[in-house]
């Protein structure tokens, strides 16, 4: 999975295991949830790690949210929920994949 290059300005925390943020899988790394949005390690800092476009997560019945059993997100304006090595995110009555 590709994912543009956006850089964190003054991020000096350094993401990992143990870090104190939750660790969630994204394709072919992992992001970390801090401050409403997701961080992915990169080289020397950390980039925003958003998804690119609108996918649908097809033939997905179940239905998140408080208490539902996956590791709720926060991600900026809404929470992202971890399914599945992907998170789901809530839009128009179906659940995108991001």
């Amino acid at each position: 999975m590709t994912t543009a290059h956006a850089p964190h300005p003054q991020h000096t925390h350094q993401h990992g295991a143990g870090c104190g943020h939750v660790a969630v899988p994204h394709g072919d790394h992992v992001d970390y949830a801090h401050d409403g949005h997701l961080h992915r390690p990169h080289d020397d800092h950390a980039d925003e790690c958003d998804p690119a476009g609108h996918v649908e997560c097809g033939g997905h019945d179940h239905q998140h949210g408080e208490g539902c059993g996956h590791v709720a997100v926060p991600h900026g304006d809404h929470v992202d929920y971890v399914h599945d090595g992907h998170r789901h995110a809530a839009h128009d009555g179906h659940w995108d994949d991001h």
